[in-house]
């Protein structure tokens, strides 16, 4: 993950944080819901989906490092404007449901997301509520 991210590489390294989160194991379910929101989402709309395996590559580089999740998400934060913290949370809460049941890895990486990104605490409560709400099956 280069030293500065754009903000759609943010938005994809938050997703990939989460999936990997579980012992650097990502899930199909995680896979087909980071693919699923980088195709339908507008916040990707002008994104160029040729980059999600460098986008990727750079956070598995970083992660392997002691110090590499505190540098991503040092490097996450600063390149999202404060609306786009919201919206990394979400995704990361889509991520983290995917599974239908968050890890308690997963659920602390959330933790260290809603601390970096400052979010109010009832927003955070009611992104993760709308998160639950739509992966849960019938």
């Amino acid at each position: 993950m280069s030293q500065l991210l754009d903000p759609h590489a943010a938005l994809i390294a938050t997703m990939v944080l989460v999936a990997a989160a579980d012992e650097g194991t990502i899930s199909d379910a995680e896979i087909e819901t980071m693919t699923r929101l980088v195709a339908n989402l507008p916040a990707f709309a002008a994104f160029d989906r040729a980059r999600i395996g460098e986008i990727g590559r750079g956070c598995a580089e970083l992660l392997a490092r002691e110090d590499g999740l505190e540098i991503a998400l040092a490097r996450i934060a600063q390149a999202l404007p404060a609306p786009l913290r919201e919206t990394a949370y979400a995704l990361a809460c889509d991520v983290a449901a995917a599974d239908q049941e968050a890890s308690q890895d997963e659920l602390r990486l959330l933790a260290l997301l809603r601390e970096r990104f400052e979010l109010d605490p009832l927003v955070a409560a009611a992104i993760e509520r709308a998160a639950r709400a739509r992966h849960r099956r019938v």
